[in-house]
């Protein structure tokens, strides 16, 4: 696996990925999307109900309010789109009525941004600041996803080092762990 990200001269910055880092993240990042699709209301006729109604009847639709007030259900979309207010529910729904679908967007967005420049491997992938911006954020949300699915703890290192050859959660601890270099090379080398 590679080094992780650097400045790069002439402003951005720049990673080297073989083919087989870029198949694995085009598969993470896929599969974010997926997930992002589950919790978009627009899907599956979700999109239909009362506060979209509203919404188009105030001439407010596609102003990013969102078809639904209720948080979701699975716990890697309940951290990917937490409660903005733990202790008063009927404001922690209004605040997600009215911000979740762009946040849904933005990071629909990111994704999509971190998948098109990984057309630019296998090799040097250069990033402008609006791009490296986007794949901080995106890579951050694969590893939200990874480390709740997974039940990764904070010292995901220490337990990594613990576990034997044939533990079936090595592989993914691997790749969070690769993952948490990439986002801390990306981190260093933009600031």
């Amino acid at each position: 696996m590679n080094r992780g990200f650097h400045r790069a001269p002439g402003g951005g910055v720049s990673v080297t990925l073989g083919k087989p880092e870029i198949e694995l993240l085009r598969n993470l990042l896929d599969q974010m999307l997926t997930l992002y699709d589950v919790r978009d209301p627009r899907n599956a006729g979700a999109g239909e109900g009362d506060l979209d109604d509203l919404a188009r009847a105030a001439g407010l639709s596609g102003m990013g309010f969102s078809a639904t007030d209720e948080p979701p259900a699975d716990p890697v979309l309940a951290r990917l789109f937490p409660d903005a207010y733990t202790e008063d529910e009927e404001a922690a729904r209004e605040f997600r009525r009215y911000t979740e679908r762009d946040l849904l967007e933005e990071k629909r967005a990111n994704a999509l941004t971190a998948l098109r420049t990984l057309d630019r491997g296998p090799g040097t992938i250069h990033l402008d600041e609006a791009e490296a911006q986007a794949w901080l954020l995106a890579l951050n949300d694969v590893r939200l996803a990874l480390g709740t699915r997974w039940e990764i703890p904070e010292n995901h290192d220490e337990v990594y080092l613990r576990m034997g050859p044939d533990d079936p959660r090595r592989p993914v601890f691997s790749v969070y762990g690769w993952l948490s270099v990439l986002q801390e090379t990306l981190v260093e080398a933009l600031w």
